[in-house]
């Protein structure tokens, strides 16, 4: 009686699962690889970090900040500003950071309330190194920035087409040889694949590129970059072998 409710039943983990296993034999998602072999490195910095909802784990900014250390005048381009936490952390290692979002306009005539619109940028507004683009990456013209970028991080809709969309748009225009593309909500958690990002994401990179698609083991994140690293399968639930120390310093904007 109601046909659109069939989009919830096309939307169930299960039929994600299922899409990826009989297209990719992906059973247990991209082949795994620890944060120390990409970024060679055991020790790391993030914040601002505020543990609210929509953010990421400590861990995600540690291997996106971790990447902008590595790369030398980093120019940085997210999809999804948020708070701007990640383009916070990113101002702090990169030399450029771009960070693309929805607009006001489009917000309010979803009917976003203020508030959140408010908080849009909440970190990243005042920093000078920021810049804040505004439109839908899915009417986006990428083209138009002409430009490339050493390190992309798509975090927007984590919507089946949405990300395969912006997955596409992000490889056709803004990739160069040695650039690296983040993708956070890959998993909803370190050890549980989100299915419906994962399809998005191998059916929006070309194919030749699928060998060099890892999973970053203890993060929600997925990760394109051209280097063969050791891996292992994630095989949940995880024994915690390898595990973080962390010191908190509580800071205020007021």
């Amino acid at each position: 009686m109601k046909p659109v409710l069939l989009n919830k039943v096309l939307s169930e983990p299960d039929i994600w699962e299922d899409y990826m296993k009989s297209n990719y034999s992906l059973e247990y998602g991209l082949p795994l690889v620890d944060m120390e072999q990409v970024l060679g490195d055991n020790q790391y910095e993030v914040g601002p970090i505020t543990f609210l909802d929509g953010g990421s784990l400590p861990t995600d900014m540690a291997l996106l900040r971790g990447l902008g250390k590595t790369i030398k005048d980093c120019n940085y381009f997210e999809i999804g500003t948020w708070r701007g936490e990640s383009a916070a952390n990113m101002a702090q290692v990169a030399s450029k950071c771009y960070t693309l979002n929805l607009s006001v306009d489009e917000l309010r005539k979803m009917g976003v309330r203020n508030k959140y619109i408010y908080l849009l940028g909440y970190f990243s507004n005042s920093l000078d190194n920021v810049v804040h683009l505004h439109g839908h990456s899915k009417t986006f013209d990428f083209s138009s920035l002409d430009l490339k970028f050493d390190l992309i991080y798509i975090d927007g809709d984590h919507h089946y087409e949405q990300v395969k969309h912006d997955t596409e748009q992000v490889f056709k225009y803004l990739v160069h040889e040695n650039s690296i593309v983040v993708w956070h909500d890959y998993a909803t958690h370190p050890e549980k694949i989100r299915h419906e990002v994962f399809a998005g994401i191998m059916d929006g990179t070309p194919k030749e590129f699928h060998s060099y698609l890892y999973h970053v083991s203890q993060t929600k994140c997925a990760i394109y970059i051209k280097k063969r690293f050791e891996t292992k399968k994630l095989d949940p639930p995880v024994e915690p072998d390898e595990y973080y120390k962390l010191t908190m310093n509580r800071e205020s904007k007021r």
